[in-house]
């Protein structure tokens, strides 16, 4: 019976080997979790700095696209020609309403009924009423117009204006209404005064002629 005992020695050293080995795949498990583990903190890093940089770069870019913009409209802004009328009866003192707006020339167009020349200013802009005020007088009379305005009446004309801004040349065609007021009788004589100015709308220069005698026309129907 003695002989199918098992040794205790050997029992001991088998239970042994098997807790050595339990902790050897443990502990191989372990560190198979530390490298897995490791791996994806490495990838998350790339990741965040990745995005760090792609965060960095659309900030930058868009800023500079925002500078850009900004320049553009204020370019824009800059090269937009309003003209303003300033002056006594008989002559308007033209300026643009932008400061570091410099008016060179300009080139005055009239409604081709009226039968007046266009007119050509250098450095002094401005609106005579001694250009025109013949002209439009017969044309009123000829339209049957009141001898005596009511309000303000609204000659249209074409003004082409050449103007630097910083040093850079730029051209604006416009229509513009000259507000004028017309008193008097038909034989006593009538007497017109300038009363101000302002912007219709912008024109190609090619058309502007075509759309300033369509003006004439709608205005002198509404009268």
């Amino acid at each position: 019976m003695s002989e199918n005992l098992p040794d205790p020695d050997q029992a001991a050293e088998a239970e042994a080997a098997a807790t050595a080995e339990g902790r050897a795949v443990e502990a191989a498990a372990i560190r198979r979790r530390w490298i897995t583990l490791g791996e994806v903190l490495a990838v998350l890093a790339i990741l965040i700095s990745a995005l760090t940089l792609w965060n960095s770069w659309s900030e930058r870019s868009d800023s500079k696209a925002v500078k850009t913009a900004d320049a553009q409209q204020s370019a824009a802004r800059a090269a937009t020609l309003v003209l303003s009328a300033d002056g006594g009866e008989r002559t308007l003192a033209l300026k643009p309403n932008a400061a570091g707006q410099s008016v060179q020339s300009q080139s005055v167009l009239f409604p081709t009924p009226l039968g007046v020349a266009p007119v050509e200013t250098t450095g002094e802009p401005r609106i005579e009423a001694s250009w025109f005020d013949g002209a439009l007088k017969k044309a009123r009379e000829k339209a049957r117009l009141p001898d005596n305005s009511r309000g303000d009446e609204r000659l249209p004309v074409a003004i082409t204006t050449r103007f630097l801004v910083d040093g850079e040349a730029h051209e604006d065609v416009a229509l513009y209404d000259v507000g004028y007021t017309i008193s008097g009788r038909l034989l006593a004589g009538h007497n017109l005064k300038l009363r101000g100015m302002s912007l219709v709308a912008r024109v190609k220069g090619g058309d502007a002629q075509a759309q300033l005698d369509a003006r004439w026309r709608k205005l002198f129907a509404s009268n």
